[in-house]
C-alpha cells in the first residue's frame, strides 16, 4: 500500500509540473538542458528513464535545478524565454541560490544543495558546485573563469579576475584569489595546491 501511494504521489508531482515541459519543447536550448538532466541523474544516483519524465522529476523535487532550467531558457529563443517568465510566477525558483543571467555556463552543471550559493562567473562543462559557495567579483577588474570538470565544495570562495583550470577540485571553505592550473586540488585560506597531476605536493598559487 505504501509503495502504491508513493507511486501515486510521484505521478501527481509529475503532472503538476507538466506545464514546465512546454518551455522545453519550445526552447532552442534542448541539447544543453538534456546534458544537465543526465548529469543530475548520474550525480543523484537516480535510475535512468524517459528524459522528459526525469526533467519533470528534477523540476519537481530539486528547486536548484529549476533555477538552472530557467537560466537555460533565458539563454534561448524568445518564445521559450517569454513562457519562462510566466512559469516563474507559478513555479518558484530556489530563493537561496543566485545564478546571474550574464554568466556563460557549459552543459552538465550540477548544484548540490545550493543553499546560500552565488554564481557570477563563466563556467565550463560538467562542473559540480556545493552549498554556501561564492563565485564572483572582487572588484571591477573582472570575475572568475572556471574550466571543465571542476568541483567547488562546500563553503569555498572563488573571487576576482582569475582562471580555474580544468579538472580542479577546490576544497571546503577554501578561499581562491589566484589562478589555479589544470589537474589540481587546492585547499586553505588563502588556497594552496595539495595535489597536482595526481601527485601530493605543497605549492603556493
Amino acid at each position: 500500500m505504501i509503495d502504491f501511494l508513493k507511486k501515486v504521489l510521484f505521478w501527481v508531482k509529475i503532472i503538476l509540473t507538466y506545464p514546465l515541459l512546454l518551455a522545453f519543447l519550445l526552447t532552442s536550448e534542448k541539447e544543453i538542458i538534456v546534458a544537465d538532466v543526465r548529469k543530475w541523474i548520474e550525480a543523484l544516483g537516480w535510475e535512468e528513464s524517459n528524459e522528459n519524465i526525469q526533467l519533470l522529476r528534477l523540476l519537481s523535487e530539486a528547486r536548484e535545478f529549476r533555477n538552472l532550467y530557467y537560466f537555460r531558457l533565458f539563454k534561448g529563443n524568445f518564445s521559450a524565454r517569454l513562457l519562462m517568465y510566466v512559469l516563474r510566477f507559478f513555479y518558484k525558483e530556489c530563493p537561496y541560490f543566485f545564478l546571474d543571467s550574464s554568466c556563460q555556463i557549459g552543459p552538465g552543471l550540477f548544484i548540490q544543495h545550493g543553499f546560500s550559493t552565488i554564481l557570477m562567473a563563466d563556467i565550463g562543462e560538467n562542473c559540480w558546485i556545493n552549498q554556501q559557495v561564492t563565485i564572483g567579483y572582487k572588484d571591477k577588474s573582472g570575475r572568475p573563469k572556471i574550466g571543465n570538470n571542476v568541483r567547488i565544495t562546500a563553503g569555498a570562495k572563488v573571487i576576482g579576475n582569475i582562471t580555474i583550470g580544468d579538472n580542479v577540485t577546490v576544497g571546503a571553505n577554501a578561499v581562491v584569489v589566484k589562478d589555479v592550473p589544470d589537474n589540481c586540488v587546492v585547499v586553505g585560506v588563502p588556497a594552496y595546491i595539495i595535489r597536482k597531476d595526481g601527485v601530493k605536493v605543497t605549492e603556493k598559487l
